[in-house]
């Protein structure tokens, strides 16, 4: 959609040498073996390109370049992602779909650039979480972007309070969501200005983000949360509530990392 390249990379992990390597024996590795993981990541390397080639509009081809390595997985990302726009990960380890592999832990943690983190379901408009922080408008400026490109509507979602527990809102709670929509529907007008062809849909909640952020995100095609690398009361930074939102949901989730 951007028409920018693409690089699809595999990096093929490799086991780290220790002191316990130097008691093996010294016997030679047959060169069959040696060559079966290269022969295995050119396979996946050529299938990836020909799924994008085959996922490209007419006249739409990326330039590609693709890059293998032999290496430890999250550091060579890590330091690939200073020099990228955006890079992706499945976001899911071998045994459960609801807990990410540690590339994409890795990678939602350190990266230093926005991590797509990509599951299968993909339906209609984007969600992203507002609290009023700077990770939070870096990923609102995401946010307004892929709902452009994607042609769809965007939800911005705002709790008022980050608490995870399941309180009943007090009788003042009327007034209050009236002062919070105030603020949210500020920080959305800018943006709307800026993208015009986006339309917008502003929640104010109560409490729970992360709760609220996974039942919305049952509808949505895409989810964005910010992150500054930390916890904390400001709710949407990766703590307890993008961590788990990384984690569950069961849409592809952009964590906007923001490393300055």
């Amino acid at each position: 959609m951007r028409n920018i390249p693409l690089t699809p990379v595999h990096v093929v992990s490799t086991p780290a040498v220790s002191s316990s390597a130097l008691s093996w024996p010294a016997v030679p590795i047959p060169a069959e073996l040696r060559q079966r993981p290269e022969d295995e990541a050119a396979k996946v390397m050529a299938d990836a390109i020909k799924l994008v080639e085959d996922s490209a509009t007419e006249g739409a081809r990326p330039e590609i370049k693709s890059e293998l390595f032999f290496s430890a997985p999250v550091p060579t990302l890590v330091d690939l992602s200073k020099e990228t726009q955006m890079v992706g990960c499945r976001g899911r380890g071998a045994l459960r779909r609801d807990l990410l592999g540690s590339v994409s832990t890795g990678l939602i943690h350190h990266a230093h650039c926005p991590v797509a983190v990509i599951h299968d379901k993909v339906p209609s408009s984007v969600l992203v979480g507002i609290d009023g922080s700077p990770a939070s408008e870096l990923a609102t400026a995401i946010a307004f972007d892929e709902a452009s490109w994607r042609g769809v509507d965007l939800v911005a979602l705002h709790t008022w309070s980050d608490a995870e527990v399941s309180d009943v809102p007090s009788l003042e709670w009327s007034a209050q969501q009236a002062a919070a929509e105030e603020p949210l529907a500020e920080r959305i007008t800018g943006w709307q200005d800026r993208y015009p062809d986006v339309s917008v849909e502003g929640v104010v909640v109560w409490d729970q983000p992360a709760r609220r952020l996974l039942d919305q995100s049952e509808s949505t095609q895409l989810v964005i949360v910010g992150s500054h690398g930390r916890g904390g009361f400001t709710g949407m930074l990766l703590g307890s509530v993008s961590s788990a939102v990384v984690h569950s949901s069961i849409s592809p989730v952009i964590v906007a990392r923001q490393t300055s």
